[in-house]
């Protein structure tokens, strides 16, 4: 908060300074990954003017920060007008950047027509550039948006070019990505055994690393993977690693979401109470991050339980 503080007084100071919102970007970028919460410097990045030249990366910044604490409709118009202002200047690889960032925003709310279309626009945007690392990131997104369409054979395309498109050493952290990726889409598939592969291998990648966020999925999808297939032992076991990475106050979106699946696994085993109470925890890990449609979402596997518990004469109404 005092950095945060000092931002505003540098930027009030000087609006037109570089440095000040340079700075304000890379605070921006240490709280997305360390610490993501609202900032108060939202209102004033906006109010720049459309041809301050750190406006664009700023938004950027800004919208990636937005989209981890699930203000994603947010994050999408600011990441629209950062795409806008960069096409306007005629700033390719600003455009590019904007673009994969939408897409990804795009995928995560659902909205995969929309992010294959950005993906591919960032990916040729990058091709162009000569940038391969990049355009490998883009491909490995629109893979996932094509994977969600059931477009199964155009998603291992992409993968597979983001794959070729790699250096051989380095880039660890897209190789796990790759790997995850490859695991979604055979799990899309219905090739649990290929899935599970594939999800183990970014783990193995991750872990060396510590990079909780790729920790976080890879363990939840080979949870819901393993509860399908009936090990269930396993399930549970995964969930509560998926929680683990997720278990400090700037995870709470995470957390929420692997306390809501581990409420539909313990009714799934008929265990009612306990799964009401996981399902009221992630409520109250959503309502403190003001995320509605998750909150809505978890009220409605909360009616689910009850129905269940009351169809086996185990229901008893909430105090």
């Amino acid at each position: 908060m005092n950095v945060e503080h000092l931002l505003d007084v540098f930027t009030t100071i000087d609006a037109t300074s570089g440095g000040a919102w340079g700075a304000c970007g890379d605070f921006m970028k240490h709280l997305y990954w360390h610490k993501p919460r609202v900032v108060t410097l939202g209102g004033k990045i906006e109010a720049l003017s459309d041809d301050h030249p750190s406006k664009p990366e700023c938004l950027i910044r800004l919208s990636r920060l937005m989209h981890r604490v699930a203000k994603s409709t947010e994050s999408k118009r600011l990441l629209t007008n950062a795409s806008n202002l960069s096409r306007e200047r005629g700033d390719d690889r600003q455009l590019a950047r904007a673009l994969g960032y939408l897409s990804r925003v795009h995928f995560f709310a659902g909205s995969y027509v929309e992010g294959i279309r950005q993906a591919e626009e960032a990916s040729a945007i990058f091709e162009r550039l000569g940038d391969a690392v990049q355009q490998a990131l883009c491909l490995n997104v629109l893979a996932l948006s094509l994977c969600a369409e059931k477009q199964f054979d155009a998603a291992e395309e992409a993968v597979s070019r983001a794959i070729h498109l790699l250096p051989e050493e380095g880039e660890r952290f897209l190789v796990a990505g790759c790997e995850f990726t490859l695991g979604y889409l055979c799990r899309e598939k219905g090739d649990r055994k290929k899935a599970i592969h594939h999800f183990e291998a970014a783990l193995g990648i991750a872990s060396s690393f510590n990079w909780n966020d790729m920790l976080f999925w890879t363990f939840y999808f080979l949870a819901r993977l393993f509860y399908d297939e009936g090990r269930v032992d396993d399930a549970f076991a995964h969930i509560g690693h998926a929680k683990s990475h997720a278990a400090n106050e700037h995870d709470t979106i995470l957390l929420g979401q692997a306390t809501a699946r581990h409420a539909v696994f313990l009714n799934g085993q008929h265990r009612f109470e306990e799964a009401r109470s996981e399902a009221l925890a992630a409520v109250d890990l959503f309502q403190k991050v003001r995320a509605a449609d998750r909150v809505e979402s978890v009220r409605e596997l909360l009616l689910r339980i009850d129905s269940d518990a009351q169809e086996n004469g185990q229901f008893s109404p909430p105090s």
